[in-house]
């Protein structure tokens, strides 16, 4: 348990666990036939560079399902490589759980930043020595995996993106630290990087073996798109952990109590809205990559396509995995979605958040 001061939500825990309303993804479910494989090979992986504490983490490690979880994300991948994601996957788990969640570094800012510089930095040159600390070993590890993998421009973007989220991770420890609940707009913006999605998606294009041109990449709705996937799985992953969240007395910074804290909501009331936010963006992300699939080189369809298996595959592995499904935190049985036939809030107009409302600008 961090020891960081935490912003006062007692207030915002409800009285019975809040149950999610029924997803809109109107994505068809996959995974990668070889997911099996990939997790037994994944495990041994783990095994061999050890960068877990001891048995108990290992087994709080394997149950992320993280091979599953990026198996959905890229089912149609290269085998080998969607490996390799799959253990940066399992990695990602293991760092937010010991350095960004609990302990010395998630209680200080300038400790967690003196930390993630040097660790960025391994990541980025992963041949140099740059100590003995498991989790960096580790990372140099799928470091240098992915460079013999995949092309150095899917290399950059991935590192470009990692920066990115621990820099988020920053500002989010910076808050706790200061007892501070971001509004809806900040919160909004800085959920964009801290939930790590943005490396998880930046390494779709090494999964399926395929660069994107930059011209299509770097065009801003692509950049739209990639961010609207972002904003909808780590909105639905706020709903799938606000009840172990709850029932480890640990109510921070999540969607609903931002929704509670600033607009003054009870909890069922925040879930509402926040689904119905969460509609929206899923709508616009429909609407617009419809538009531009016709168009696509065949290395932007494969991107596309995988941004909605990450969204649908984000809400089926979150309702398997012992992540937010385990007997010792409070949460809901739940075990199999269920599926809304349209948005719970249908408006096409943007949402009134400056960081994203330009997702609504004529972009084609």
């Amino acid at each position: 348990m961090s020891t960081a001061a935490q912003p006062d939500t007692t207030d915002t825990a409800p009285a019975a666990p809040l149950r999610p309303p029924p997803f809109y993804c109107p994505v068809e479910s996959a995974i990668h036939p070889r997911a099996d494989e990939i997790e037994r090979r994944a495990i041994e992986w783990i095994d061999r560079v050890a960068f877990h504490r001891d048995d108990t983490d290992r087994a709080r490690l394997l149950g992320t399902n993280s091979a599953e979880f990026y198996a959905r994300f890229a089912p149609h991948g290269v085998e080998h490589n969607v490996q390799m994601a799959a253990h940066w996957v399992y990695w990602g788990f293991a760092f937010d759980d010991a350095r960004c969640d609990a302990g010395p570094f998630s209680a200080r800012p300038d400790r967690f930043l003196a930390m993630a510089g040097p660790l960025q930095r391994a990541l980025e040159v992963p041949h140099a020595a740059f100590g003995d600390d498991p989790l960096v070993t580790a990372l140099q590890d799928i470091g240098r995996s992915f460079q013999e993998c995949a092309t150095p421009v899917q290399v950059r973007r991935f590192h470009d993106a990692h920066r990115a989220w621990l820099f988020a991770v920053a500002w989010q420890i910076s808050n706790q630290a200061r007892g501070h609940m971001p509004d809806l707009a900040d919160y909004t913006a800085m959920r964009l990087h801290s939930a790590g999605g943005a490396p998880t998606l930046a390494m779709l294009e090494i999964a399926c073996g395929a660069e994107v041109p930059g011209r299509e990449m770097d065009a801003p709705a692509v950049r739209a798109l990639t961010e609207m996937a972002v904003t909808v799985a780590s909105w639905d992953n706020d709903l799938h952990s606000y009840n172990k969240e709850c029932g480890q007395r640990h109510t921070d910074q999540n969607i609903i109590n931002v929704l509670v804290r600033h607009e003054g909501r009870a909890p069922h009331e925040a879930l509402e809205r926040a689904v119905g936010m969460r509609d929206r963006v899923m709508s616009r992300f429909l609407e617009l990559r419809e538009r531009i699939q016709p168009r696509a080189s065949r290395e932007l369809r494969l991107y596309l396509d995988c941004l909605g298996h990450a969204i649908r595959g984000n809400i089926d592995w979150a309702f398997r995995t012992l992540r937010y499904n385990h007997r010792d935190v409070t949460s809901l049985p739940l075990g199999t979605p269920e599926w809304a036939d349209g948005p719970s809030d249908a408006s096409t107009r943007p949402l009134p958040i400056p960081a994203i409302a330009w997702w609504w600008d004529r972009l084609l």
